[in-house]
Order: structure tokens, then sequence, then C-alpha cells
């Protein structure tokens, strides 16, 4: 690393969690080093300076479908962010998630030896398509690893990893009657909190059901309120619209997921980082996952493992039910609300469990670990 100059670092990320994320890491680094950043992120990164070359969002895509029609214009943007990173001849490539998008931008950089490549978020490689160890090895310097279990996956096939840990390990319930006051929420209401994902594909294939399951069971129960927090204006806009001719008993704001969850029974939640946050914050998530026809039957022959959903990987079982492609509707959402709402008595104790598996070794270790690559 040099030590008579600002350390030049490209950074790339594609989500809200990922840009949280990547954020933790820079700020760490710039307390012992002058940085020049470079690449895309989201509005952490570019409070930290990161002169995004496009909107971050371009790239977060998923499935198999998807990037196939998206393409030329992911290879344009990669290409572009490629070139830039070697003409500003950095030193780090920090690549935070998104990792088929990512990886091509490790493979040309490496090819180069125009820099040092670090991997924030393992890939699911542990989980499916685990021939792509061997282009991590050959490719990625460093991987930092929000789980242990993925550290210990790499360790055993010889890569070079760090447990860096999950930044929900400190994650709090924030007080009821504060999220009551703050929203005006009746206080003999019952809550449900609704996360529907933030990718266009996932509000595509499930946002419709949710709505179905939203319609039936407040038919039913009419003491419950559907909450449906939205990570940024985009999301929330999208949303508002796809809900706003349905007069269903449903409440969507922005960055509200936390002081969501925090007084809600339970949780119906897209698979990902959220079903996690539930689970930590003792809100029982129902882990619901469906995507198209053709992205299921290759995924489905892939997976290594028996779960998907984020507190069941780290628990080693089942503990929350997970419900996939045609198992996801509104019928057995309605079946599987009895079922967790029987967790609930056990739902800190759990909480405190996953909290303590989520704890890594931090930012600051983190930081110092790359001077040594």
């Amino acid at each position: 690393m040099p030590t008579n100059r600002p350390l030049n670092i490209g950074v790339v990320c594609g989500e809200h969690s990922g840009d949280r994320l990547g954020a933790g890491l820079i700020k760490e680094i710039k307390k012992n080093s002058d940085v020049n950043l470079f690449g895309v992120g989201g509005p952490k990164l570019e409070e930290l300076g990161v002169i995004s070359e496009f909107n971050f969002s371009e790239i977060n895509v998923m499935g198999f479908v998807q990037p196939l029609l998206k393409y030329r214009k992911l290879k344009n943007l990669r290409n572009s962010l490629i070139e830039t990173f070697i003409n500003k001849k950095i030193d780090l490539f920090i690549g935070i998630d998104s990792p088929d998008f990512n990886m091509g931008i490790h493979k040309a950089l490496k090819k180069q030896h125009v820099s040092k490549n670090i991997q924030v978020v393992s890939p699911s490689v542990w989980g499916w398509r685990q021939n792509r160890i061997k282009s991590i090895q050959a490719n990625i310097d460093l991987t930092l690893c929000l789980f242990n279990f993925e550290d210990n996956f790499y360790k055993k096939e010889g890569h070079k990893s760090f447990h860096l840990g999950h930044p929900f390990y400190s994650l709090n319930k924030i007080d009821r009657i504060d999220v009551l006051k703050k929203y005006n929420f009746a206080e003999d209401k019952k809550y449900i909190s609704v996360l529907p994902g933030s990718r266009v594909s996932e509000l595509q294939d499930m946002l419709p059901i949710y709505k179905e399951f939203i319609q039936e069971h407040s038919q039913e129960n009419n003491d419950y309120l559907y909450l449906i927090p939205a990570a940024d204006k985009k999301l929330m806009k999208v949303l508002v619209k796809s809900f706003q001719a349905s007069n269903l008993p449903v409440i969507i704001k922005e960055n509200s997921m936390r002081e969501f969850l925090s007084i809600s029974e339970l949780s119906i939640v897209t698979s990902g980082t959220a079903s996690l946050e539930s689970a930590v914050l003792g809100c029982s998530p129902i882990i619901c996952y469906k995507t198209n026809f053709i992205n299921y039957s290759i995924i489905s022959r892939m997976l290594k493992v028996d779960n998907i959903g984020l507190p069941n990987l780290l628990l080693g079982h089942r503990y929350f039910i997970e419900l996939l492609q045609n198992d996801f509707n509104k019928q057995n959402i309605k079946n599987a609300i009895k079922e967790t709402l029987l967790l609930k008595e056990n739902s800190e104790n759990i909480a405190e469990s996953l909290k303590k598996m989520l704890k890594g070794r931090g930012y600051s270790d983190a930081a110092r670990e790359l001077t040594l690559i």
C-alpha cells in the first residue's frame, strides 16, 4: 500500500445493505489513510466521497433471466468502471455484494495486475454453484464474510477470508410506545410487517400475492394493520402507487423497517437480509420466495442447502417457516401465521442466539487486515 500519497480505492455496490457495509469499512480505512474513491455506491458511500458513475440500482439484478435481458447494458457499465479503475491506478478494489457483476471486475483487474481485490459479502458459493470457488481463489485476494460459517467454508477451501460479522449483532428493538406515538398508531391495534423486497423482479413476482393475502386476512381480522417499510423514495413511490386504489389497511413509510418490526407480532418477508433483521428484532418471520419458472428450475437444481432463509441457515435447521415458489400463496401465508405466533414466546431467546452468531471481528480489524494482503 502507498505511504506517500492518498490510497486510491475503487468501490462497487448495488443495493442499500451493501452501501451501509461499504461505508462502515471505508470510514475505518479513512481513520489511518487519505483516500480517493471511485466507482459507484449508494447514499452512504456518496457521503464519504464516491462520485457514482451511474445510479447504483442499475446493477441490482438477480436470477438468470433478468441479467440476460440486461446483459449488454450491464457489460457496458462494468467495462466503464474497469476503464476508470485502470486509468485512476487504484490500489484496492472493493466489490460489495453483487457477486456476478463484481467478479467480472475482479478478473479484469487481476489480469492486468492493477490492484488488490477485496470482496465484501461472500457469494453464496457454499450453497450453490460451488464451482465458483476456483474463480474466487484466482481473482480475489480477500473475502470479508458476514457469517462465521462462510469464513469456515473458505478456510477449508484454502481461500483467504475474514469474519467481518454482521451489523445486526448490535440491533435492538425501538420502544413500542415511542413508535406508536411517532406514527400516531392505535395502541389497541395488532400489526404485521410485510417486507416485499426492493428489487423490481421481487416486486413483480411477489407483491400481487402479498396483496391477495392482505385483502383476505384483513377481511377476516379487522383489528390488524399491515406495515410496509420502504428503503428509499423510489421504492416508496412504487409501493404507494401499487396500493393506492386498493383501500387496504396498509401503512407505507420510508426508512421505517426497525420501527415497524419492533411493534409487529410477526413479519412476512421476501427472503434476504430483511428476514434476518426480523428475527434479530424478535419479530418472527415467515420467509417467502418466488421467481419466474426458468430461474427457479435452474436454481433449485443447483442448491446444496435445505433452507434458504438466513436465520434458518444460521440456526442450522428450519426454525422459521419458508414458503417457496408454488407454496407461496395467500392460504399458506394465513396458515403459517398461526404457527409463527406460537414462536413468539421464544423469540427473544432466538434473537439473542442469532446476535451472538453475527458478532465478528469488525471493521477496525478488517481495515488492518487489508494492509497485510
